[in-house]
């Protein structure tokens, strides 16, 4: 089975999470712009005479399809690398896949998912 991770972080942390899974070799990603907020609902920000409340934060959405055996390694690696302590560090979401097709080629399933050196490969040539 498949599985599709979907990672809420903050700006500042996209490039160490992008560094982290590709050490572990998660080669393929997408990378979305977004703005929103989560429990707290934004920030407030004091200045000058006033304050007021930016409740549309910017962060990245990641999205990543692997397969299931992957799953925890990965959403450990972006914890680690996106995590900085603070409130507003982000969300990680797992949604089942059904099937997965690459367009040029037809192959669908694990065949559709593996790119040389990456996470399977690597495990693959380690047993």
């Amino acid at each position: 089975m498949t599985k599709k991770i979907e990672a809420y972080i903050r700006e500042e942390k996209l490039d160490d999470v992008k560094k982290a899974l590709h050490d572990i070799g998660i080669v393929g990603m997408n990378v979305v712009e977004i703005h929103g907020h989560g429990r707290d609902g934004g920030i407030t920000l004091a200045w000058r005479t006033s304050t007021y409340k930016i409740d549309m934060l910017p962060r990245y959405q990641l999205n990543i399809v692997l397969s299931d055996h992957n799953v925890e390694k990965t959403i450990e690696t972006i914890r680690t690398a996106a995590a900085t302590g603070q409130k507003g560090d982000g969300l990680i979401v797992v949604y089942p896949i059904e099937d997965v097709i690459r367009i040029r080629t037809g192959e669908r399933g694990r065949e559709a998912l593996t790119y040389e050196d990456d996470i399977d490969a690597r495990r693959a040539t380690k047993k």
